[in-house]
C-alpha cells in the first residue's frame, strides 16, 4: 500500500497516511475521475471503513481529501453516527488530524499559509474555499485549455459548464455568483471558482 501511495501523495506525507490508513482499518481504493466529489468515505454493511479517492488530484489535493475522509470515519466512531457529516464534531477531527502534514516537507511554502488559514475553520469541500481551490489548482499536471473562472469573468457573459448547460452570468451575492440557466431560466448559485468556458 505505501507503494502505491507514492505515486499520490507528498513523498514525507507517505509513512503518515499509511499508519492513518492502518489504524482506522481503512480499505482504500483510488477511483477515476468524478466531476461531482474529490473522495468519499462508507461504512460498508460487513463494518469495513471504505474510503475512495480520486486517482487524477494532485498529491496536495489527493492528501487533503484522504485526512479529509479518514476525518470522517473517526468523527463517526468517536462521536457516533448522529452527528452532521460536515460538523464541529468533523471539524476538529479534521484539523487534528492535518496538524501534523501542516509543513514546509509537506507543503509548498506558497501553500502553507492558504492551508494554515483554511484549517482556522475547514469547509465540507477544499473547493468551497475559493482562495484554497485557486491556489491548488495551480499545482495540477494538466490545466484545461481555455477554461476561466467565474470571477474571472465579465457580468452578463454567457458560459457552459462541464456538463454542456449554458448560463449568463449575474450578480455577486456575499460569496457566491447568480447565474440563469438559460434554457430553463432557473436561477443557479456559483462558486467564485467554479471553472467554466467562457462563450460570449
Amino acid at each position: 500500500m505505501s507503494d502505491v501511495l507514492k505515486k499520490y501523495l507528498p513523498e514525507r506525507a507517505v509513512n503518515p497516511c499509511f499508519e492513518l490508513i492502518k489504524a482506522n482499518g481503512v480499505n482504500l481504493k483510488i477511483v477515476n475521475h468524478r466531476v461531482t466529489r474529490y473522495g468519499d468515505y462508507r461504512r460498508l454493511p460487513n463494518g469495513l471503513h471504505q474510503i475512495t479517492v480520486n486517482g487524477t488530484l494532485n498529491k496536495y489535493r489527493f492528501l487533503i481529501t484522504l485526512v479529509h475522509e479518514i476525518a470522517h470515519l473517526v468523527a463517526f466512531e468517536k462521536f457516533g453516527r448522529h452527528i452532521k457529516p460536515h460538523g464541529s464534531e468533523w471539524k476538529r477531527t479534521f484539523q487534528h488530524l492535518m496538524i501534523p502534514f501542516i509543513r514546509p516537507e509537506i507543503f509548498p511554502s506558497k501553500l502553507l499559509p492558504v492551508i494554515a488559514n483554511h484549517f482556522k475553520n475547514p469547509k465540507a469541500s477544499s473547493s468551497t474555499d475559493a482562495n484554497l481551490a485557486i491556489a491548488l489548482k495551480t499545482f495540477d499536471e494538466v490545466q484545461k485549455e481555455g477554461n476561466s473562472y467565474i470571477f474571472e469573468i465579465p457580468l452578463g457573459s454567457t458560459f457552459r459548464i462541464y456538463n454542456g448547460k449554458v448560463f449568463k452570468k449575474g450578480k455577486k451575492r456575499i460569496k457566491r455568483y447568480e447565474c440563469l440557466e438559460l434554457a430553463t431560466g432557473k436561477l443557479y448559485l456559483f462558486q467564485p471558482n467554479a471553472e467554466v468556458e467562457l462563450i460570449s
